[in-house]
């Protein structure tokens, strides 16, 4: 049996009282995509920093291609060949693809750079990821998030890479790119290029892995090839229990309508857009990337110019401040919580009730316990997972992140919850519980407007579906009368 490129034994890392990684091993072959699946906190991440040298850990060992590999910072990775591309890409966007591609590779010779060598590497590795007709010194900030994308996989190309670590990277691609990014990483197996694969979606799993290694509270609890594993054996292994329905069903009635869009355009030159959502709905915005789903919700809420149209809200006519909105009973959840849906250094309390402070307010004294009391039963609501209310929400896994932001506007006792793809980045177990969720605010009488790529949580969980292209809503149906080839038939109709 031929010696595994990469080996990790027994790897452990502590962070103070949490034990992160416990006793964690893996195998890697030449030519191998492993997929590292589990929940968010369940130690993914933390053991790819281990093997990429941005954490050290407690105990263990690595090995590649036979020989002790003990890093001690991230360079120490790069000179053993493992490069790491990260879900929040990692470039400098003023600069050019050239030199992005060159950071820390550029070979100098009494003090000279050799432009012409270097420019030759860098054709080399674009036409290897496809981007052959890309202008070396075009700027990487005016490039798609496809392109940049591979601008990091050509950087880890460029040094020689033998392991190639992907963490969630299509989470901001479209159905398109990520086609393309699995071409490539077919051609990097055939180089006998070792890759580990994080991602949540399992589809993409079987379509680019060949074997799999499950994590659960830092813990190793199932590895195998991935033809011989079923998503539900692979589910309840990352979750511990059997997930006998992923989409639950909480019996919800539609009531009147709540929500009456009529000529609504968020700029002068956009297609005008008419519906109306009930009270007691979940209604859901489909459209490939760039159709307009995030615009229209931004110019709902307040955020986005309103260039025509009118918004009635629970009969009353919607107009001026994001603040006005919030009192009517709006609040969205922005598919951007890293830099929109929370403030990352604050705690969870300062995110889940700083919006709505005035109702612990009185004589300008803050009553701190009640909003304490406040916090903790908004955690327990949504089943946050922290030390306490004190905690960084920086600190806190995707999953728990997100879940936050769904705390904050319960927090504002929101009568329509815009959730622009509130499932993003997180694991198969919280992805059911914010279905479930969804499910019971509109048993409750609530509506959510649920925006999502993932096509199969959209006929799963709604009550209707809109279809959007070139910025205008084309079609709604009820979810029952769609298929995803019908959606992604009139998503794409216009788009041609």
């Amino acid at each position: 049996m031929t010696t595994p490129l990469l080996q990790m034994k027994d790897i452990r890392k502590r962070f103070g009282p949490t034990v992160a990684l416990d006793q964690v091993g893996l195998e890697v072959h030449a030519g191998e995509v492993l997929a590292l699946i589990g929940e968010n906190g369940a130690g993914k991440s933390t053991l790819l920093k281990v093997l990429s040298g941005a954490h050290r850990s407690d105990a263990g060992e690595m090995l590649i291609a036979g020989e002790l590999y003990r890093p001690r910072r991230p360079l120490d990775a790069r000179n053993a060949g493992i490069a790491m591309i990260y879900q929040e890409l990692n470039l400098a966007p003023d600069l050019s693809v050239e030199d992005n591609i060159l950071l820390g590779h550029s070979g100098t010779g009494g003090g000279s750079l050799f432009r012409k060598k270097q420019r030759q590497r860098v054709l080399d590795v674009l036409q290897m990821v496809g981007l052959d007709s890309l202008d070396p010194t075009a700027i990487v900030g005016q490039q798609s998030v496809a392109t940049q994308q591979l601008i990091e996989v050509s950087r880890a190309l460029i040094s020689n890479a033998k392991i190639i670590l992907f963490d969630e990277p299509t989470s901001s691609l479209p159905q398109k790119d990520v086609a393309q990014l699995f071409k490539i990483i077919a051609r990097l197996k055939e180089q006998k290029i070792g890759i580990i694969y994080i991602s949540h979606f399992l589809e993409e799993v079987r379509t680019v892995a060949d074997r799999y290694c499950v994590l659960r509270d830092g813990k190793g609890v199932g590895e195998g090839s991935i033809a011989e594993v079923s998503d539900a054996q692979i589910i309840a292994l990352m979750v511990g229990r059997d997930v006998s329905d992923l989409y639950p069903t909480i019996p919800h009635q539609p009531g009147d309508t709540i929500l009456c869009v009529k000529g609504v355009k968020g700029h002068a030159t956009s297609p005008s857009i008419d519906f109306s959502i009930r009270s007691g709905e979940i209604f859901g915005l489909a459209g490939l990337v760039g159709s307009g789903r995030t615009e229209l919700v931004r110019t709902l809420f307040g955020l986005d110019y309103l260039a025509a149209g009118s918004i009635e809200f629970d009969g009353q006519k919607i107009h001026g401040s994001v603040k006005a909105r919030m009192n009517a009973g709006m609040g969205l959840l922005s598919e951007d919580r890293k830099h929109e849906g929370l403030a990352q250094e604050l705690p969870i309390i300062e995110n889940t009730t700083l919006g709505s402070l005035g109702r612990y307010t009185r004589f300008g004294l803050i009553n701190l316990r009640a909003r304490e009391k406040a916090a903790i039963d908004l955690m327990k609501t949504v089943e946050v997972k922290a030390h306490s209310e004190y905690q960084n929400v920086s600190e806190l896994s995707g999953g728990n992140q997100q879940k936050v932001a769904i705390a904050r506007i319960l927090h504002q006792n929101a009568k329509l919850l815009i959730m622009d793809e509130p499932t993003k980045g997180i694991d198969v177990g919280t992805k059911s519980e914010i279905y479930r969720m969804m499910g019971e605010l509109a048993a409750a009488g609530k509506t959510v407007l649920f925006i999502s790529s993932y096509l199969p949580e959209l006929l799963a969980v709604c009550d209707r579906i809109g279809v959007m292209a070139r910025g205008g809503l084309k079609e709604i149906r009820d979810a029952a009368d769609w298929s995803e080839d019908s959606i992604m038939s009139v998503a794409t109709s216009s788009e041609r």
